[in-house]
Formats: structure tokens, C-alpha cells, sequence
């Protein structure tokens, strides 16, 4: 049937998500998902609105944009929403980083940025972190079009302070700079302060991991008018509707929410810190991280051969065969007794 295909088709090699296991008893660290349910808040507003799955929804997602705009200090429109993060990226990928010169990112990051490059036919280039797995942005004083950075990074969980990205947008104030901060709200500092003043600032964010709604499917970007007016103009001539009533209400939600979203956040941080320092003990070195997950290998032993044995033992983590970090595992930040049952584990096996 590749007869019918379109010649790009031909060319695509798919990001491939995590794992999502049909069995039951598996413990689940490897899509860094947040182990916590969402607020019960949430799940009321997604009731309440099921009344309404017979109209359409908000094509602006007035409300969700409204309650953004407020918990981020900048206006309703300054701010575009999307069907996840992914989205919002793909969007971004085809309305602001398709230039005849070079898109810049890092050679270690989410994976899914050389795929939205090859789907979009956007020459890029993969700038090497250093030999600590971290961002060196002397290196990115090169000729190009954009600059893109997951901060925190992905899957390393390194992140750069907002004075370091302040820096970069002053240095370069004719390039786009598109900073992408899914797991910002474990740690990290944000840059969208920084959108204020600089007009070359575009920050991506997600309900998926800090709010527990990756189920959902709820992202947005904070950027000054133009940026977002090219997303919505993309946005409408590919769906005016990428966030179904539901998703508009629960979203909402979770943001009213903030005490849930700090008590959560702050047990996922708490056990982050104690497994780093369980791994450590086990002879792993870890990556400081400032995600909902740990970046991590073994001093002696193969991530490969480490990821097959756990996965044996019925504890999924994420390993990814690539160069410079064919070693190591990434592992989400489960609840206590799952992040236990992955060192009792591993204790095993070393």
C-alpha cells in the first residue's frame, strides 16, 4: 500500500513514545508521568462540563487562556493553547522555525525535535553538550535561524538558570529562541519573565506532568503577539478546535488548584532527591536533575542489559539506544513505595 504514500511519508522516521504496558503489576517509571492523581477539582469541572459535549468548544479556550495569563503575570493574548505540548511544538516547528538557515538544538534532548525537522522539511543542526551532559551555549554561537532548548533538558533533566537564558536572548536579538519547559515545575527557573522583554522569547509548557493531566492532552506558549499570532494562524488552518470542552475545564481547574499543585510537586522533588542518593549508593553516577525524573548509569553495567533485567522483574525505565547515552536509564519519579521497589530490585541484581 506505500504505492499511495506521499514522497515525505517515505522519508519520516516516527518518534516512538514510551512503553505503555497492558498487564497489570507493572511498576511504571518510564513516560514520566506524574504518579499522583490529578486535583479532585479537576475531575468535578470535567463532570460538570460533560453536559456540553454537544456544542463545540471555545475555539480561543477563553477561559483556559485567561487563567494562564493570570498564574504567568502576562495577557490572555500573549498566550497560545494546544493539544499537548506536542502540539504546540509541531505548530511551533511550522509557523516559526522553517528558515533557510539552520534551527539549532542540542545532540542530547527530546527526541522528537529531529522528527518535527525531517516531517516539515527544516534543515537543523545538533550541537554536541559537554562531556557533563550539559548545555555549553558558547556553543551555539554559530550562524543560524532559531535556537530551540528543553530546559529542563530531556532526558538528561539538566537545566539552565533563567540568567543564563536571559543572556542568550540579549546575545542574539535577531534569532528566535524557543524554550521548551515541560518539566519546569520541579525545580527549574522559568523564562517567561523574560518574555516581557525580549520579542525573540517563545516558552512552551504542559498540564501533562506538574498538573497530572497527560491524559488530557493540555499545553500552551507564552510569547509577545506576533509569535502568537503565527501559532493561531497555523492553529486555524489545521483545527480550530484542539481543546475539546473537557480538557478546557479541567485545565482550568487544575490551576485554581495551587495548593494541590504545591503539595504534589513538592513529594515528587522529595523523592527525586532520596533516589538519586539511593542510586548513588548503588554505584550509579546521576545527572543533576531538575525534572520529575532521574538520568542515570551504572558504573560497571550496561544500560541495556540493566533495563531487560528490571523489565524482567516487572519495573519499566526508559533506556534509549543512541550514542553518548546508550548507558543510561532514564526513571520517572514514581510514588515511594514504586521508587523502593526499583532499588530493592536493582539491589538485586548488583
Amino acid at each position: 500500500m506505500s504505492r499511495f504514500w506521499s514522497p515525505v511519508v517515505h522519508t519520516l522516521s516516527p518518534y516512538v513514545p514510551g512503553e505503555q504496558p497492558k498487564q497489570d503489576g507493572i511498576v511504571k517509571l518510564n513516560t514520566n508521568e506524574n504518579p499522583y492523581p490529578p486535583s479532585p477539582r479537576v475531575l468535578a469541572a470535567i463532570a460538570s462540563a460533560a453536559e456540553r459535549l454537544r456544542l463545540y468548544p471555545d475555539p480561543h479556550a477563553t477561559r483556559l487562556r485567561e487563567a494562564i495569563a493570570a498564574g504567568c503575570d502576562v495577557a490572555p493574548e500573549q498566550v497560545f493553547v494546544g493539544n499537548g505540548s506536542d502540539e504546540v511544538l509541531a505548530h511551533t516547528f511550522q509557523a516559526l522555525l522553517k528558515h533557510d538557515r539552520p534551527l539549532l538544538f542540542p545532540d542530547v534532548t527530546y527526541s522528537f525535535y529531529p522528527v518535527y525537522c525531517r516531517l516539515y522539511g527544516i534543515v537543523h543542526e545538533e550541537v554536541p553538550l559537554d562531556a557533563a551532559m550539559r548545555i555549553e551555549l558558547g556553543d551555539y554561537r554559530r550562524p543560524s535561524s532559531a535556537i530551540l532548548l528543553c530546559n529542563p533538558n530531556a532526558p538528561t533533566g539538566v537545566a539552565l538558570p533563567r540568567e543564563a537564558i536571559a543572556s542568550l536572548l540579549a546575545e542574539n536579538p535577531d534569532r528566535l529562541v524557543v524554550v521548551d519547559e515541560a518539566y519546569v515545575d520541579f525545580g527549574a527557573e522559568s523564562a517567561v519573565p523574560l518574555v516581557a522583554h525580549h520579542d525573540n522569547l517563545l516558552v512552551i509548557q504542559t498540564f501533562s506532568k506538574s498538573r497530572s493531566l497527560a491524559g488530557l492532552r493540555v499545553g500552551f506558549a507564552i510569547g509577545q503577539r506576533p509569535l502568537i499570532e503565527a501559532l493561531e494562524r497555523v492553529k486555524d488552518s489545521f483545527n480550530s478546535y484542539p481543546l475539546d470542552c473537557l480538557a478546557i475545564a479541567g485545565a482550568v481547574a487544575a490551576i485554581e488548584d495551587d495548593a494541590w499543585f504545591q503539595k504534589t510537586r513538592a513529594r515528587i522533588i522529595a523523592s527525586r532527591e532520596a533516589l538519586a542518593r539511593d542510586l548513588g549508593q548503588l554505584g550509579f553516577e546521576v545527572l543533576p536533575s531538575l525534572a520529575n525524573f532521574v538520568f542515570a548509569r551504572h558504573r560497571s553495567r550496561s544500560g541495556a542489559d540493566l533495563a531487560a533485567a528490571l523489565r524482567e522483574r516487572g519495573v519499566l525505565v526508559r533506556h534509549f539506544r543512541k550514542p553518548r547515552i546508550d548507558d543510561f536509564l532514564r526513571v520517572t519519579i514514581g510514588m515511594e513505595e514504586e521508587c523502593a521497589r526499583l532499588i530493592d530490585e536493582l539491589r538485586g541484581l548488583l
